[in-house]
């Protein structure tokens, strides 16, 4: 069994990595730039040390992490998601090193990070993908050819890309010359690869992922569905498990195309497989070979710690269910509260958090990095927390979103909070039919009324005192 873990990675998910390792009797070894010092991670991990006063090249710089936990006695290293999760020079030095990489192993990340070679393999395997180029294409007049071929619209990606980059829908031709050098830029600048592929357009369709779980042994099962269909510009804002928009039917063929995926590449450790879902039609996308930011409620619905089941298997161990002892119970919502501010077309608005309180009651769960007094450096991402509830029932999920929602405070910055608020209180979302149109469908729901706080009221009556005053 892993004795000592580095956590190559910082804020909520470097805490949930932290908190698993405290269940399972392993010690912790955090790392942080000078911008994370005060950061939970760092105080909740048995150990922490600095990687620089840079805020982002320690945590990108593959050796010296695997030096580092090699010279702090670590047998295993976890890269959380983002960062160097994917990064496959990361899982080879830690194979040399004899540090124990948590996640599938190099040649499969690489494999599955090239999206045209995911393609090719999924096809090979039987899962259906969208209509596309076979591979990358060389230059501005191959896309064009390429898209005359497959018909608008296109989309335009990066071959190495994800996490909503490198990606850019186009209508017609001139579209797609005007994105196609916007796109190159973009991905050699995130992912230090300039090469793209066209795919078809699914106009409006539902986006659904699939949690995987397989271990050394070849045992591989999958953990039911999300739904992330409530995105912006490609990222994710409200993820839903199971999806209240398949049938039993549906649900129980993605699941067995996610298996058989991970399969055809012999996958091992946690992953998501992401599907495509149009007039009844599935659709491979790509597959993410680490753990999701939303891995929270397919927890809640299975009851299976998706952390715990990956330092498990990166210990040798078997998995601990089946998947005939698989089943979902109920729906869970995961709101990633993010700091910025809906009314402005979505500014970021990092900042000094004034007040945190953290909704709680039944079927309640936050994951986080922040506190009352911490500051949100303006260097990373813009999450502030992740909230979770679960209930019973579709209707009792939604009404418990919406109460969690309001106990939650999060002063000092502008948050996403009331936005999701309305969200749950439209009509379209609350039928469960949606699709990843909905944000865009509905520009009127960034038009709400921010309701006053006392703290806010009692700040407001003693300004005014005071300059009546004169102080």
């Amino acid at each position: 069994m892993i004795k000592k873990i580095l956590i190559a990675n910082r804020g909520e998910i470097a805490v949930r990595i932290v908190r698993a390792c405290a269940e399972m009797g392993i010690r912790s070894v955090a790392v942080y730039a000078d911008a994370d010092r005060h950061a939970l991670h760092v105080k909740r991990a048995d150990e922490a040390h600095s990687i620089g006063t840079d805020p982002l090249s320690g945590y990108l710089n593959p050796r010296a992490l695997v030096n580092l936990a090699v010279e702090t006695g670590c047998d295993a290293l976890h890269p959380g998601y983002g960062f160097l999760s994917e990064n496959a020079e990361l899982a080879e030095i830690c194979a040399e090193r004899g540090i124990k990489f948590i996640g599938p192993s190099a040649e499969v990340i690489r494999r599955m990070g090239d999206k045209t070679e995911a393609r090719r393999s999924m096809i090979a395997a039987g899962v259906p993908c969208t209509p596309g180029t076979e591979g990358n294409v060389a230059d501005l007049a191959e896309a064009v050819s390429e898209a005359e071929r497959i018909g608008y619209p296109v989309m335009l990606k990066a071959t190495s890309g994800g996490g909503g980059r490198g990606i850019r829908r186009c209508n017609s031709r001139e579209e797609l010359e005007q994105n196609f050098p916007r796109v190159i830029s973009e991905a050699t600048k995130a992912f230090g690869s300039a090469e793209v592929f066209l795919e078809k357009c699914i106009v409006n369709p539902k986006h659904i992922e699939a949690q995987v779980l397989a271990d050394s042994f070849g045992n591989t099962v999958h953990l039911f569905e999300r739904d992330c269909s409530i995105q912006r510009r490609n990222q994710k804002l409200i993820e839903i498990a199971p999806s209240p928009q398949l049938t039993p039917e549906q649900r129980a063929y993605i699941g067995d195309l996610s298996v058989r995926a991970a399969k055809a590449v012999g996958y091992e450790n946690a992953g998501t497989v992401e599907f495509l879902l149009a007039d009844g039609e599935v659709y491979f996308m790509e597959m993410n070979t680490r753990v999701q930011v939303e891995h929270t409620i397919t927890e809640e619905i299975t009851g299976i710690d998706i952390v715990r089941e990956q330092i498990r298997i990166a210990s040798g161990l078997p998995l601990s269910v089946k998947q005939e002892d698989i089943v979902h119970r109920g729906f869970a919502l995961q709101f990633r509260i993010n700091a910025e501010d809906p009314k402005n077309n979505f500014l970021p608005s990092f900042g000094k958090i004034t007040r945190y309180y953290a909704p709680g009651g039944p079927g309640v769960r936050t994951d986080t990095a922040i506190y009352t007094g911490y500051t949100i450096p303006p260097y990373y991402d813009s999450m502030c927390l992740k909230l979770v509830v679960w209930a019973l029932t579709w209707e009792e999920a939604l009404d418990r979103g919406l109460r969690a929602l309001d106990d939650m405070r999060v002063q000092g910055v502008k948050t996403t909070a009331p936005y999701y608020q309305e969200i749950l209180k439209n009509p379209e979302f609350r039928s469960g039919q949606f699709n990843t149109s909905f944000v865009e469908s509905h520009p009127e729901l960034t038009q709400y009324s921010i309701k006053r706080t006392p703290s806010h009221l009692a700040i407001a009556i003693a300004t005014a005192i005071a300059a009546h005053a004169g102080l």
